[in-house]
């Protein structure tokens, strides 16, 4: 990753779900720049492999929580404060997916499972922490949506539905919140080489029907998102609010 700086020295940031993919590498480069970070998951296992991997002592804070249910959030976000004084980033990471059929044969446990991970769990946590930075009158809150929100997309409908939602919502926030100095954005990504996302640009037919609609001719690696995350997290993005950045090599203009 470059050594672009974006000015963070002892932000405080929640990255939700900062145990593996763009989560990590986020969390990753919020410590680079001498954040303080507090990420969570729902197994200790991932948290732990984590806290040996990235060595930041007191720097990082890690906690067990299912986003989607609000005691979890309530304790996440208390953590973070009992032990930084304060909440300037959130980042909105944790996001699920499971391949559906057509809407009208998708179980209900399944749109249940899908829209609680990436949409209610989204809300909880800019709830609570939202909360905590009108009341500071500073914050940056950056979700990670999706371009499944904004194009149909067979197999993801329920997932694009959730991150149309996350928009809209990124949308919502950023107008109650302007007035109190609190940006919200969203970024969407189009394919992005994670593990997420390893069963389509593994299959070597699947990524070269999406690389051909690509104008840039690849699909984006994992630095190529943190990047623009951690810009509308920094004072440069501080009069930029209620906006979704699109990082799909172009495939939406066409």
């Amino acid at each position: 990753m470059g050594s672009l700086s974006y000015n963070l020295d002892g932000k405080v940031a929640i990255v939700t779900g900062g145990t593996r993919g763009i989560g990590l590498a986020i969390a990753q480069e919020l410590l680079n720049q001498h954040a303080k970070v507090v990420i969570c998951a729902r197994k200790q296992e991932g948290l732990d492999r984590v806290k040996e991997m990235l060595k930041a002592g007191d720097n990082l804070l890690t906690c067990v929580a299912h986003i989607a249910k609000e005691d979890d959030v309530n304790a996440l976000v208390d953590a973070a404060v009992q032990k930084y004084s304060a909440v300037d980033i959130l980042i909105n990471n944790v996001g699920m997916n499971l391949m559906t059929g057509s809407l009208v044969d998708v179980e209900l446990s399944a749109w249940q499972k899908i829209i609680d991970s990436n949409l209610t769990g989204t809300f909880l946590v800019s709830k609570k922490v939202g909360a905590i930075m009108r009341q500071q009158k500073r914050g940056k809150i950056v979700s990670i949506s999706s371009v499944a929100g904004r194009l149909a997309s067979p197999g993801m409908n329920v997932y694009g539905i959730a991150k149309a939602g996350v928009e809209m919502m990124t949308k919502n926030l950023a107008v109650e919140l302007a007035p109190f100095n609190v940006q919200v954005n969203a970024v969407a990504p189009g394919m992005v080489r994670t593990d997420f996302s390893k069963p389509f640009w593994s299959n070597e037919a699947i990524h070269d029907m999406v690389v051909k609609n690509i104008p840039m001719g690849r699909i984006a690696e994992i630095d190529e998102v943190v990047h623009p995350v951690l810009f509308l997290a920094s004072d440069g993005a501080r009069y930029i609010t209620g906006q979704t950045i699109v990082i799909d090599g172009g495939a939406s203009i066409l």
